[in-house]
């Protein structure tokens, strides 16, 4: 680690934006990699296996929520706050305190996933759920390594890893799952959902403990210039934290983020257990039926929504350390500058995101997850989704601004009230309406724009932040909803003249015209919409001079009278 990354710190905008560019770059390439190899680990396993895998992922993200998810956040920002006062003894102890907290907590949940696996899920559930067990453990280690290199301000660490971590979960869950299956041909259909659901959360420890070990060779490269500078580390005796404070530090930061993100993440846990018991209660649903038409929502519509998500993700946390830098140092104008330029490049791409979505979801589907029996219902459900990308970016960059100006409980309240809130209304849905899934799309934009709301008010009301609107939502949904309709044109477009010209060859309508008026879509979605935001000033001269090389790219665009 250099000292080029130290010093980068809270130095503007345009630092935490690039490495907020680097970690959304990995985090999108994550998510695409993750759909691609769905895609034929569905067709390997079916709906069944695949709503067997996502019951138990379900249940296994919410444990790790509760053990470790959390830990590269909470820990960024605490050891950032001491590296931004050259406290890197302190910052180190708290480093080795997180890697005990991990140890215990992230042994007793690994533990609990195991032993009491039966008792979270159902029969067939249980069996993919206890191979998560070793993995809860395992992704402590990985999480607490993160948030160090993190809180140094570099974040092309975690990127690398959590690529290496997804190339490696795709190989082996695929080649695990198929085995298995092999395996057990002539066996009932439900015992080899089972063993192929088993087999790819196989895929999913490995890629962990892939990237855990990749994670510890680059501490063990940099260990020499962690050390020099904890050498040179001037802080009087007297100011170093002693074990206690450090637990104290550590269950005061790590405690408020992880009940705020197992709240804000518990909604799909929520969610699953409401839906089950009542379309298995009161619908007569099966509990194959339940689970395999949950995983149409959960493992396909969520999968691709959650695509564009990853940018909010990545942004929150590369923002968490460098307001909590500005926050420690007073700096509240360089604060709040942060805080306006991150939510506006978010919702920069947040809002397109959401309306190519919407205008693309069966193309997108039929590549994807080109099932016959459920491609329909996925793209519907996909539609409906659409809008609560933009909800999901905005709250999932609020709670990172509020945790990192230090107001950690808030979260937690705004996430427990949108959770009853929703809870309520899925049970109203699904009790007196014929919506069934939809009913989850509902609650799903419910929850969403809640913690919007209540977050807003609550940084406006700690902080004295307000929020600019037209330049940073309203221009960006105007030039969104234009590119919207020249992207659902172009794509029909497409698909009459291939059914002009190819009568009713099948094969050709199904496969050619599908990747046409997904290429064709998306090329003329992007151009429109990056024309739109120039031309109408939603992207500036500024913007551009915030960012590595934007100079450059700033005076091409002025030259050809594209920036105003």
């Amino acid at each position: 680690m250099t000292d080029r990354h130290k010093d980068s710190i809270g130095k503007g905008p345009g630092n935490f934006i690039f490495q907020a560019g680097i970690l959304a770059a990995a985090g999108i390439i994550v998510r695409i990699i993750g759909i691609l190899y769905r895609s034929p680990l569905v067709a390997i396993i079916g709906d069944e296996g695949n709503g067997y895998y996502n019951t138990a992922y379900v249940i296994y993200t919410i444990i790790l929520l509760i053990s470790s998810y959390s830990i590269p956040s909470a820990i960024s920002k605490v050891i950032a706050a001491r590296l931004s006062l050259g406290e890197y003894r302190n910052a180190y102890r708290l480093f080795i305190g997180s890697i005990v907290y991990v140890v215990i907590v992230g042994g007793a949940a690994s533990i609990v996933c195991f032993v009491f696996a039966g008792n979270l899920v159902g029969a067939s559930s249980a069996q993919v759920l206890k191979i998560f067990a070793p993995t809860v453990f395992l992704s402590g280690l990985l999480g607490t390594l993160r948030g160090f290199f993190q809180a140094h301000h570099t974040m092309v660490y975690t990127s690398f890893s959590q690529i290496l971590e997804q190339i490696l979960n795709a190989i082996v869950s695929i080649s695990a799952a198929y085995l298995f299956v092999r395996a057990l041909s002539g066996r009932s259909e439900t015992e080899i959902a089972i063993g192929g659901a088993k087999g790819s959360a196989i895929g999913t420890g490995a890629g962990v403990a892939v990237a855990l070990i990749f994670m510890l060779l680059v501490y063990i490269s940099n260990r020499n210039g962690i050390h020099a500078r904890i050498a040179s580390d001037k802080t009087k005796q007297s100011s170093l934290l002693s074990p206690l404070k450090v637990a104290g530090i550590i269950f005061g930061m790590v405690t408020p983020v992880v009940l705020s993100t197992c709240i804000y993440n518990l909604s799909t846990a929520s969610n699953l257990k409401i839906y089950q018991h009542i379309v298995m209660e009161y619908g007569g649903y099966s509990e194959a039926v339940a689970t395999t038409n949950y995983g149409l929502y959960s493992g396909k519509a969520m999968q691709i929504v959650n695509i564009p998500i990853a940018l909010a993700t990545a942004m929150s946390s590369a923002i968490i350390p460098s307001i909590a830098h500005s926050h420690e140092r007073g700096e509240l104008k360089e604060e709040r500058r942060k805080i306006a330029y991150a939510i506006r490049v978010t919702m920069l791409i947040a809002i397109p995101s959401a309306f190519g979505l919407l205008s693309l979801a069966e193309p997108v589907t039929m590549l994807l997850y080109p099932q016959r029996a459920s491609y329909k219902t996925v793209s519907h459900l996909i539609m409906a989704l659409s809008v609560t990308v933009i909800f999901y970016c905005l709250s999932t960059l609020s709670n990172a601004i509020l945790q990192g100006t230090g107001n950690v409980n808030i979260p937690v309240i705004n996430s427990g009230i949108s959770l009853v809130i929703q809870a309520g209304v899925l049970v109203l849905l699904l009790r007196n309406t014929e919506l069934d899934l939809y009913a989850l799309c509902i609650v799903t934009v419910i929850y969403s724009l809640m913690m919007c709301i209540l977050n807003s008010y609550a940084i406006n009301r700690k902080i004295s932040y307000r929020q600019e609107y037209i330049r940073t939502f309203v221009m960006p949904v105007a030039a969104a909803v234009i590119m919207a309709a020249v992207t659902a044109s172009s794509s029909y477009l497409v698909t009459y003249l291939i059914r002009k010209n190819a009568g009713d060859s099948e094969m050709i309508i199904s496969g050619m015209n599908n990747v046409l008026r997904l290429v064709v879509g998306i090329v003329t979605g992007v151009l429109t919409y990056g024309l739109l935001t120039l031309r109408l000033g939603i992207i500036r001269e500024n913007d551009f001079k915030a960012l590595p090389k934007g100079t450059a790219i700033a005076n091409m665009l002025k030259r050809i009278r594209l920036l105003r």
